[in-house]
């Protein structure tokens, strides 16, 4: 089965409707050629399919609304002279889903819905919408009961919205305010129960109904949050001792004042500490002059009254015992150590000089 596409030209060499194959863009399938009351051929400012594909509707620039059959692209199977305004420029036409009503957006600031087994008049016509772009759309909800237009506003004059009508009663049901823009494109998805919004300055917004949507935007906006693994979080391991666990650790007192007054009563706590001992020990204690260590050792060496003035005598004092009773080095080289032997006696200057010149020579 061939897949259609429909698309309109608004040249003034063109002013047609065609449809192409999508598989061979060379050559189009089907030309449609508006044309007004006076039988003038006039430029189509929209175009939509219809549900089954079967019909092609056109909202023409002089506010007709223009429908063929599919295979018959001579004559139109429905047509409305005055839909609109002539020279307002239609921008949008959709079908409702079980076909039987149409939806055209007026550029006169108005949405109509029409009945296609009564193609004269309108069933309900809307006022009071303003549109600014050509391309102003109205969509039907995905059940049928709703339809939804948007609405425009001078730069700085509000905000725009967008504006739900009861299908039957075609009474206001909703509106929103969008953006301090007007609103240019719309489209409420079949599938995703989703309303997507094109603002003038450029700004794009979803709405979604958490319960009744449908993947879309829920995909990103409602998804929830990953949980972290456990072993991902833990960067380090710790140790912890028994006794830093609440169950071993000691109760600490809420006030130290308390503590204190329990301290002062008890009489190990509260003893004073005892003055060293001076004089005598006494009880076990040993009477330490200057209360240290290094004080008691001065002390003692200052006791000492060996007299060291000449260091000589000290030296010698034990040099006739030494070699009496040799022990420390003495004995370890009796047997390896040879005789000594020492230099001869030098003369003295005197006897140097008595001796003959000869002997003086150096050989």
């Amino acid at each position: 089965m061939d897949i259609y596409l429909c698309l309109r030209l608004s040249m003034q060499a063109e002013r047609t409707v065609r449809t192409w194959d999508v598989t061979n863009e060379k050559k189009h399938k089907n030309v449609f050629k508006p044309r007004s009351m006076q039988g003038k051929r006039v430029i189509p400012t929209c175009c939509t399919y219809s549900r089954d594909g079967k019909l092609i509707a056109a909202g023409c620039q002089d506010g007709s609304i223009q429908i063929w059959d599919r295979n018959l692209s001579v004559h139109t199977k429905f047509h409305c002279r005055q839909a609109h305004v002539p020279g307002s420029d239609p921008s949008c036409l959709t079908f409702s889903y079980d076909g039987t009503v149409l939806a055209s957006r007026g550029g006169d600031d108005t949405l109509k819905t029409w009945d296609m087994r009564n193609f004269k008049k309108p069933l309900n016509v809307a006022t009071g919408l303003s549109s600014f772009f050509p391309m102003t759309d109205c969509c039907f909800s995905p059940d049928d009961k709703l339809l939804m237009t948007g609405t425009s506003v001078k730069k700085g004059a509000g905000n725009g919205t967008l504006v739900f009508f009861d299908r039957l009663t075609f009474q206001k049901v909703y509106e929103i305010e969008v953006a301090s823009s007007s609103v240019v494109r719309c489209l409420w998805h079949p599938k995703l129960n989703q309303i997507m919004v094109g603002t003038g300055n450029g700004l794009a917004k979803v709405y979604y109904d958490p319960i009744k949507s449908q993947r879309g935007a829920k995909l990103c906006v409602v998804k929830s949050q990953r949980k972290e693994k456990q072993a991902e979080t833990l960067t380090q391991d710790y140790i912890i001792t028994p006794h830093a666990l609440p169950m071993f650790r000691e109760a600490r007192q809420r006030s130290t004042r308390k503590q204190l007054e329990k301290d002062r009563l008890d009489p190990l706590k509260s003893h004073k500490p005892e003055p060293p001992v001076s004089g005598p020990g006494r009880g076990g204690r040993v009477a330490m002059h200057g209360g240290t260590l290094s004080s008691f050792i001065v002390k003692n060496i200052a006791l000492d009254k060996t007299d060291d003035s000449n260091p000589r005598e000290a030296i010698l004092r034990h040099a006739k015992e030494a070699s009496e009773n040799p022990y420390w080095v003495a004995p370890a080289y009796t047997r390896t150590q040879p005789e000594p032997v020492f230099a001869e006696e030098e003369l003295d200057d005197e006897e140097a000089d008595k001796e003959p010149e000869w002997k003086k020579r150096k050989i």
